[in-house]
Formats: structure tokens, sequence, C-alpha cells
């Protein structure tokens, strides 16, 4: 611990009146010893002695005064102390004065030798410049940085000697120091060095202006360190933070392998290829080569400091089948990194097996490359190669390790795109595989489609659109869409399709349909609420269901949760009507309502998904309109306009999939449709069977007249005798013949198979036989009971549509109607 300082009090007349212990301990005089003596004689020079008057005149007037005095000791030693005296002060009557003071020590100097060799041996590059920026001075460690001889930088300009190290940039810095005076610290920079021709160095310089006694400006020093390992190693990580957001950025298998290789060039490599097995860009398993064989791949990315990449031999999505030479394939499949620090182009076995190879590393100085494979969740994906040719630098074993670490981030995401995509396109195969392949051919109604899967983001939803022949002419169109994307929402979407036609069959009421399809949804969904979504799960869905009768020219609509349908008649006018709204499918406990809606001849009628006019950027009323305007144009055929109004609401990508169904209807004429009403009167049947059968005779199908005759006679005899109120038959041309008979009753007719001994109860079992089918469906006057019959090859107008049973082919109405009789 230092000592306190001396101190003592003395009087105007010089007298000591006060003395400290500090004061005992710096001049080895006691208290007793010095108190009330003139302090004059511990002075060592006389010319202290005669400036006291001065000194004491200016502290009476003045703050006090302060230097540096030689005192005596009292072993007789003069030392030199640097005091301080206080401004005057009354004390016990006296004017005095505080007298502090501390020995003054040697200063300690450094010998121009001793500063010559810190400055030459300096582990910090060091250099002057003169005002004309040319070396005046340098020390041995910046001749070492630069590689260049300090002869020869003497009197010579940095852009003249070291030309690779920015000499024009660091010049201008240095002019600018000169200019403001203000010194430009840690500016760091990359070059080559003569030194080491084969590494790229950093460096991190500081340049000062040097002021000589007249507050000039008289040059430039600046100072430089080697940091070439902060920054290498700051490079490594920043290459490696922006691994993370730039590689992956899509879930495209192919995407991402050039993203890998894009990122690489060219901060870590000049030229880099990333292969990847043809199972992985195919969605398939990836499997190992068999032994001895080599992997069969495609080029996946490439990217070169050249425009083109005219280092490589094969290209972009063209099938590879290299190796590194002197390495088989089971380095890729054991994970073993190929790391060639210095690669020989004259090397005979890369001559031999990879010769066009070969030229090319020659030609462009390839001199050093490192192969790692690609490998995530123990599933080899491809090999990515890394190789230089400007970067005179060879790679390293940390440059190996980061290649390693870029290719493993590389390979969870390329594994995560491959995943994605195999989900995608399986989940895509089984809706495609649900949805309607082509659409019923109605010679009442003409229909097109259009549907439009997600984007890859969004992945495959659930919409589904179906077209359905209904009994009497009638036709059911149906349009769906299923919360949810993926193998879950497709799945659920088949079964929801599957219970749709089911219940059609049934030839329910729209209301009736929907109230059933939501039963089945909340069943569905309630058989394990607490479990994860699967594939048989239905979480909630709309619909909307239409059944369209040519007779009447009426569409009954009902709907679940779901957009309205949109009208365009011919004039042009567009219409969107206002249904019922009924709740989405799935949340039960509320009633489903059908409306009623007049379809003129000529009008279209389109049923579509949310997907089509609903965005994130803009309003579903917005997208009606544009609906609307889009399927009012004129010109197109209907198909056409049903792409032409996807493709100008949709021009891109999008987060949902859509459906897009079409219809304009065509109704029967009145020679297509005759109605009889029946009294109720079993001696009727003769009478109206005969009417039936001129009518069949004037359209041309008097070769159906007994099977007809045999129908009619059967259901109108049934209705006479088990129903009630009026009871009518009609009959509709189409490409096939139908036959309905209607009453008033709900009882539902049920066939029955006969015992030999039977005396009746073969009605409907003839006509089952009979009628190409048959069946039942409810009105809200009653029931009607319908049967329907092939029409002649000649008399058919839409042959396609035409089912016939194979025995159909040689085998006539007439035979079978009197073989079943003779039988």
């Amino acid at each position: 611990m230092e000592s306190a300082d001396a101190t003592a009090v003395v009087t105007a007349a010089g007298t000591i009146i006060g003395w400290t212990s500090g004061a005992e301990e710096l001049l080895g005089y006691a208290a007793k010893e010095v108190a009330g003596r003139s302090g004059a004689f511990l002075l060592a020079a006389p010319e202290d002695r005669a400036r006291t008057a001065r000194t004491v005149e200016r502290c009476r007037t003045g703050p006090g005064w302060s230097g540096v005095i030689a005192v005596r000791r009292r072993d007789g030693r003069t030392i030199e102390v640097a005091l301080r005296v206080s401004a005057a002060f009354r004390m016990e009557g006296h004017e005095c004065f505080l007298v502090s003071g501390r020995e003054r020590r040697p200063e300690w100097t450094v010998g121009q030798s001793v500063l010559d060799g810190f400055l030459t041996r300096s582990p910090i590059g060091m250099a002057v410049m003169s005002t004309d920026l040319r070396y005046v001075w340098l020390n041995d460690t910046l001749e070492s940085f630069g590689g260049v001889p300090r002869e020869q930088r003497l009197g010579c300009r940095l852009s003249e000697v070291v030309p690779g190290l920015q000499g024009e940039t660091i010049e201008a810095l240095m002019q600018s120091v000169l200019d403001t005076g203000v010194p430009v610290i840690d500016y760091e920079y990359q070059g080559w060095s003569w030194a080491d021709p084969h590494r790229r160095h950093a460096y991190s310089t500081s340049f000062f202006p040097l002021v000589d006694a007249e507050e000039s400006i008289a040059g430039v020093c600046y100072m430089v360190t080697d940091v070439t390992d902060r920054w290498n190693a700051q490079q490594r990580l920043a290459l490696m933070n922006d691994a993370g957001a730039r590689i992956g950025s899509t879930l495209d298998v192919a995407r991402t392998a050039q993203e890998l290789a894009d990122l690489a060039v060219p901060r870590f490599a000049d030229f880099v290829i990333v292969d990847l097995l043809e199972s992985v860009l195919s969605t398939d398993l990836p499997v190992p080569a068999p032994p001895g064989d080599k992997p069969k791949m495609r080029r996946a990315g490439m990217q070169s400091i050249r425009e083109g990449c005219p280092e490589a031999v094969v290209q972009v999505a063209d099938p590879v089948g290299f190796t590194t030479p002197h390495y088989d394939a089971s380095h890729m499949f054991h994970g073993e990194a190929v790391f060639i620090p210095v690669l020989d182009p004259f090397d005979p076995v890369w001559v031999v097996e990879q010769p066009e190879r070969a030229a090319n590393i020659r030609e462009f100085g390839l001199h050093t490359l490192i192969s790692v494979p690609l490998r995530a969740r123990e599933t080899v994906l491809g090999v990515a190669t890394f190789m230089r040719s400007e970067n005179l630098a060879s790679f390293e074993q940390d440059d190996l390790l980061l290649a390693q670490e870029l290719v493993a981030r590389a390979a969870v995401c390329i594994d995560n795109a491959r995943r994605y995509s195999r989900e995608h396109a399986t989940a895509l195969a089984l809706q495609r595989s649900l949805l309607p392949q082509t659409l019923v051919d109605s010679p009442v109604l003409e229909v097109a489609s259009a549907y439009l899967p997600a984007d890859v983001k969004g992945g495959v939803g659930g919409d589904w659109f179906d077209v359905l022949a209904l009994s009497g002419g009638r036709v059911a169109l149906v349009v769906g869409d299923v919360v949810g994307h993926g193998i879950t929402a497709a799945a659920a979407m088949g079964r929801l399709r599957t219970a749709v036609h089911t219940l059609a069959d049934m030839d329910l009421p729209p209301a009736e349909l929907l109230a059933h399809l939501d039963d089945l949804v909340i069943r569905l969904t309630d058989e394990d609420p607490d479990a994860e979504p699967t594939g048989t799960a239905v979480l909630g869905a709309t619909c909307l269901y239409a059944v369209y009768d040519p007779v009447t020219r009426h569409c009954e609509l009902s709907r679940a949760g779901h957009p309205p349908p949109v009208v365009v008649l011919p004039d042009g006018t567009v219409s969107f009507p206002d249904l019922p709204v009924g709740p989405p499918l799935g949340l039960g406990g509320l009633p489903f309502e059908t409306a009623d809606l007049e379809v003129p001849e000529g009008c279209l009628i389109g049923f579509y998904t949310d997907g089509l006019v609903q965005a994130a950027d803009r309003d579903v009323d917005v997208g009606m309109s544009r609906l609307g305007r889009a399927l009012a144009q004129t010109g197109l055929g209907l198909q056409e306009l049903c792409d032409a109004a996807v493709e100008r609401l949709l021009p891109g990508p999008q987060p949902d999939d859509v459906a897009l169904l079409l219809a304009r209807p065509h109704p029967l004429t009145a020679d297509q449709v005759v109605t009889w009403d029946v009294p109720p009167d079993p001696a009727a049947v003769a009478a109206t069977r005969a009417l039936a059968v001129r009518h069949l005779q004037s359209w041309g199908m008097g070769e159906l007249a007994m099977t007809a005759e045999l129908i009619i006679s059967e259901l109108v005899t049934n209705a006479i005798r088990h129903a009630s109120g009026p009871i009518r038959l009609r009959l509709l041309r189409q490409p096939v013949l139908v036959c309905e008979v209607s009453d008033a009753s709900s009882t539902s007719p049920r066939l029955r198979h006969p015992r030999t001994t039977d005396e009746g109860g073969r009605g409907l079992f003839l006509v089952a036989q009979l009628a190409r089918r048959w069946g039942t469906r409810y009105t809200a006057e009653g029931k009607i009971i319908w049967a329907e019959q092939d029409l002649p090859v000649a008399t058919v107008d839409h042959p396609a549509s035409a089912r016939r049973e194979p025995w159909r082919s040689h085998t006539t109405d007439r035979d079978k109607a009197e073989h079943l009789f003779k039988g």
C-alpha cells in the first residue's frame, strides 16, 4: 500500500505549527524536532528559499500553488517532492497554509534500441505512409503478411506492390484519414498473399493520422492483424445460418436439391452437383442398389461460378452413373464421405474410367473435391459433390465437417419433401380414383366438370362432385367439400360419395337425403372422438344436392352449409338463388329444407366449392360475382366454358382444391311423354293396356309392345287392387322406355318368390324379369312404381347409354316374354 502524503501546517512567516506522520516518514524528522522552527531549513535549493515570499503572496490572493522543489531529509539525502500549497486560512490567530507533498519518482525511459525492437518484431503488422501514400517504414510482421520484401515496398504505393489485397480501396481509406484526420478502425477484408498464394486470408486494419509538433498531419500509420481463422469461423457460421433459412423453403425434392447447390456457390465451392436416387425423385421408397451395381440416380441440382455450368458432363434431370474413381457406390450407402484435398487431373484411373470428366477437370482447373452422401433417417437419398477451381485453397478437414453439416441439413429437408410428395401423390391418386371418371351421359342434361387439386403446400382436399341417373329420367347433381386436407379428407370424401350413391338409389328427396348423410357423418365422428383424425373419420363437410326433373322442368335443391348454385339464364342474367341454408354435415339437431327452382330450357346451372370463389385477398361475394361473369360468356361449348371459368378465376396455384360442375338442361318434349288417368276399375286395365300399345306403335316401338303390355298390366292391376286415390300411367321415351304407375298409397309393393302351388304373387316377379330395372319412389301425393325397358337398337337415340344384358344381344323382349309365359 502506498504511504500517505506528507502534510504540514505553516504560518505566513514560515514557522511549522503542524506535522503529520506522513511528513515524518518522508523527511525523517519527528514532530517535536520541527515544531516552532522555520521550514526554510528543509529547502535544499537557495532559489526555492528566494521564491517563498512570492508563493505566500500568490496563495493569499489565489487558489494555491503546486510545483516541484528539492528538500533535504534528516539523513542528508536530497529528494524531489511534488508540493501543493493551499490558499491562506486562519488558525489560532495565525495566517496559515496547508502544505502537502509526495516524493517524485524518476520516470522510466525506453531506449531507442528497445523501442525499435518492439516495433519491428511486434505480432501486429505496422507501416508508416507518407502524405502521397508511399511506404516510409514497415515492420517485419507486415512484410511477412504480404510476402513482398521491404526493399520492394519502400517508396511505393500499396496498390503497386500488393494488388491482390484491395490496394485501391485501402488507399482510398488512407486518403480519407489524411483529408479528415479521423481514424478508421477495424476495416476487414480478404485477399491473396504472395507468402501463401493457395489460401485466401482475411485481415483487420486500422488507420491513424500522424501529427507533428505543429499539429499538422504528416502521414498515415496503419496496423494490420491476420484474422483468417476468425473470419473463416464467422463465414462458416453465417453459411450454416443461411442454410437453415434457404434450404427447404418448399416441399419439392428437386427444388430443395437445387437450393443446396445455390447456397454453396460461391461461398464454399466453385462447382456443386446434387444427384438423387431415381426412387427419391419418383416418390417411391428408396432401396439399396444390388451388390456390385451402380445406383440409378438423376441430376437434381447443379450450380457453378461459371454461367451454364460448363464443367458438368450431365445436365439436370438426366440420368447419372457417376461414382468417384477409387471409390464404389458402397461409400454412399455406408454414409462415408469422399475427401480428396488435391485432385490429380492426370490420375490414370480418372482418365480411363471418366475420360470426359477428367478432361473437364483439366480444362477448368478443378483441383479439390468433397463428396458427401445424402442420408436422413437411415435412408440413402443421393450424394452431393463440391469442387473448387478459381478458389485456389484446397479443401481442409474443417471444410469436410462443414460440407457434412450442410448436406445433413439438406438431406432432412429432401427427405421431408420426399415423404410429403409421396403422401400428396397417394392422396391425390386416392382422390382421383374416388371422383367420377366419367359423368352420366344423359339426353336431358348436358354436364361438364373441372377439378383442380390444391397446391403442394395446401395438400389434397376433400372436394367432390357427381351426376347420378335417377328413375323417371331425372338426374341428381351433387357437390360437396370435406373439411381438412390429405389422405384423411380424401378417404372421408370417398365414404360420403358412396353414401350419396346409396341414398340416391333409394330416390330420397334432397332434404331427407342430407338428413341421412348428416347422421352418417355424426356416427363416423363419434366412432373415436378423442383420437386424432384418421382415414375413416369425418370431422365436418358441406354438401349441395339437387334433383332435376326433365318433365316438369323443375329442380329440387337442398344444401348443408354449402354455397348456393349459380344460374345463368339464356339472356345472360346471372343469379344465385336464395336457398334455405342448412347446417354443415355433422352438427345434427337442425332440419334441412328443400327449395324448388324452375329451370327453363337453355339456361345454365353451376355447382361449385368455396375454393373457387373464396380467397384470403378477396371476399366470397366478390368471388361469386366473378364466377357469374365468367359463366355468362357466350360462344363456348359447355366444357370449354367450364375450363375457361376456372382458369379465369384461378390463374395460379391455390391453397384449396376446387370443383366446378356445370349443367345445361334439355327437358323432354311433348312427344316424348304421355299420361293417362286410370279409373279404379279392373275392367279399365285392358283399355289402358290397349292405349299404351297403340302409342308405342306410333313411336315405332311395336317390338316392345308385348313386354310393355305385360308390365303395364301388372302395375296397373296392383294399383287398382291395393292402392287408393287417383291412378295414372305415364310413358317416357328416352334412351330407355319408362313406364310409371302412380297412386295415392304409401304402401310399397314387395317382390315375392311364389311356390308352384300358389295362384298369385307372380306380378312383380314377372316385372323384374321383363324390365331392365324397376323400383318405387315416394312423392308428396303417394308413390310411383316404375320400370324401364331397353329400346330397340334402331330407336335408341343415345346407344352409349343403353346398357343391355348379354342375353339381349341375340334375344328380343318378345322372345323373353314368350319364354316366361311358356315356363
